[in-house]
């Protein structure tokens, strides 16, 4: 599958007296919900990057988006139209820090910490120098 720069979405809003649904009729994992339209707006812009990217990580297809005018709404429904910079998202899901427990000695431990040591800028070192990475991916 071949990965696009950027991508288009028809999403729906459905105003309910609760508050918004949201939807996107061509990706049916894509569903979030909000209290208002500016946090639907958002929203619905953070749930179809997840999806996209998802769906790229996973290499599953990724439909074309349905035209704005076939779109059928109910009375209580709106259409927005969602556009992702997939460069950007993929950079920032890629750097996105991931925690670990790990286990040293204490003795090993103490000295560190007089030292002030960063365990974490140490251990990427380590492992980037362990795994003969010689630039940041």
């Amino acid at each position: 599958m071949k990965k696009r720069e950027s991508y288009e979405f028809v999403a729906i809003f459905d105003y309910e007296k609760d508050g918004i649904n949201i939807r996107f009729p061509d990706l049916e994992e894509a569903i979030s919900c909000a209290s208002n339209t500016k946090e639907a707006l958002k929203n619905a812009k953070e749930v179809l990057e997840l999806v996209l990217y998802n769906r790229e990580q996973e290499n599953i297809e990724i439909p074309e988006s349905t035209s704005l005018e076939n779109i059928k709404c109910k009375e209580n429904e709106k259409t927005v139209t969602v556009s992702v910079w997939m460069p950007l998202v993929r950079n920032e899901m890629d750097e996105q820090a991931v925690k670990k427990t790990l286990t040293i000695p204490h003795w090993l431990n103490q000295l560190a910490e007089a030292q002030n040591v960063n365990f974490s800028k140490v251990l990427q070192a380590a492992l980037k120098d362990y795994l003969k990475i010689k630039r940041v991916l």
